[in-house]
């Protein structure tokens, strides 16, 4: 059973800086993908960033290009989502997803991942 936590967010001003985390447990993560999606009020959840396993080439939806980075530590199981520059429209509540059996080509479709996270509440004020 893989367990996904997430933390990290809170209440920021338009270009300032958040960090996020997702611990997960349950299972060595070194194998699985892991992403970020986010989902704002009245929107579909939207692919963020992803990380298939380590060294791997990192997705990135066009919005966040140049701006957030994923990156993991497989020694401590933890997934991170580094936003810079963040503008009013990156408001949202963020997910942690993985899963071990995702192919490259569906990394951004949120349907494709089995172990999700609660969410973390990301508030950016103009």
């Amino acid at each position: 059973q893989v367990v996904l936590v997430e933390s990290g967010g809170g209440l920021v001003q338009a270009g300032g800086s958040l960090s996020l985390s997702c611990a997960a447990s349950g299972r060595t993560m070194s194998r699985y993908a892991m992403a970020w999606f986010r989902q704002a009020p009245g929107k579909d959840r939207e692919f963020v960033a992803a990380t298939k396993y380590s060294g791997a080439t990192p997705a990135y939806a066009d919005s966040v290009k140049g701006r957030f980075t994923i990156s993991r530590d497989n020694a401590k199981n933890t997934v991170y989502l580094h936003m810079n520059s963040l503008k009013p429209e990156d408001t949202a509540v963020y997910y942690c997803a993985a899963d071990g059996s995702i192919i490259t080509s569906s990394l951004a479709q949120a349907n494709q991942y089995d172990h999700w996270g609660r969410g973390t509440q990301v508030t950016v004020s103009s």
